[in-house]
């Protein structure tokens, strides 16, 4: 049979009458009465096995095991206050607790980066824990309870299948572009929105896609079924920057969304396609019911300040 553990409004008692000296102070200061004090304090010296009061005259002291106890007690007590904070979500500052909060690469730097910055000196009790994932992959861990917050993204003309028991609030949208080597004798030219049929003069082109996700690659599949012909997909990686390095050394073109191309090169040039094509766009998930859990509703704030949009 395991043992009961100390009550800890009785430990509580204790650290009171180390601290105010009486029963009498105890009881005012807690709203006990004396005597109440006194049966909890004989309560408690049963629960822990030993001597915790001496007498002195009409008074007592504690004992070294009662001062013993009184150390080991204010930091048991701590320790629950501050798991019910984190519980709760609050503490004396604000929020506190941990949020496991996952991101696909193009936010990290962008959003995520600048967001828990803002965290770390306004709230400094909230813990964010950053894990980078593909949205499959990141699906699978919210619903196993491995995180609690997400940046996921879809494609209009691929939207994405969110899991039972997880809900998602958009929070922004962007255009895509084409993406080619400069110098190209397909480009439309400056200014130009490529049509869906144009796109059938690079029926013989190597493609670019995502070497992690599926989206990428269906969505370059119905792209170019929209323009009448069945991609060659090359190349599959996952930095954006080497899909803006092998479009502009000429190995291939690809679909990228506004915040994915890298607008300094000269090697490539960007141009914006039928709206047809539709948009990228980017959403925060946690599982039902804990949007409004204080840390949870805190990052989402600050996520979406970074991002400069409101959540949707």
């Amino acid at each position: 049979m395991i043992d009961p553990l100390p009550d800890l409004g009785r430990l509580r008692l204790l650290v009171e009458l180390s601290r105010l000296g009486t029963m009498a102070a105890v009881a005012e200061r807690t709203g006990y009465g004396t005597s109440a004090v006194s049966k909890h304090l004989a309560v408690l010296e049963q629960e822990v096995g030993a001597r915790l009061l001496a007498p002195v005259g009409r008074r007592v002291r504690l004992t070294p095991a009662g001062e013993r106890l009184v150390e080991h007690a204010v930091g048991i007590l701590a320790r629950v206050e501050e798991a019910r904070s984190e519980l709760s979500g609050s503490g004396a500052h604000g929020p506190a607790g941990r949020v496991r909060l996952a991101s696909i690469a193009s936010t990290v730097e962008p959003l995520v980066v600048p967001a828990l910055v803002q965290l770390r000196q306004e709230h400094p009790a909230l813990e964010v824990h950053l894990y980078e994932h593909e949205p499959e992959q990141t699906l699978e861990l919210m619903l196993a309870g491995d995180i609690d917050l997400a940046l996921i993204y879809d494609y209009s003309l691929v939207p994405r299948a969110v899991p039972t028991g997880l809900s998602v609030r958009q929070f922004a949208e962007q255009r895509m572009l084409l993406t080619l080597p400069a110098g190209n004798g397909h480009d439309p030219g400056p200014g130009r929105t490529v049509a869906l049929p144009e796109l059938g003069r690079l029926a013989e082109a190597g493609w670019i896609t995502n070497s992690r996700g599926s989206d990428d690659d269906e969505l370059v599949r119905r792209v170019c079924a929209l323009a009448g012909f069945t991609p060659r997909i090359v190349h599959r990686v996952d930095s954006l920057h080497l899909v803006n390095l092998l479009a502009g050394a000429g190995l291939g073109v690809a679909l990228l969304a506004e915040s994915g191309v890298e607008r300094h090169r000269d090697d490539v040039v960007f141009r914006l396609l039928d709206p047809l094509v539709g948009t990228r766009r980017h959403f925060l998930v946690a599982r039902d019911g804990q949007w409004g859990w204080p840390p949870i509703a805190t990052v989402v704030r600050a996520v979406v300040r970074a991002g400069g949009a409101a959540p949707g």
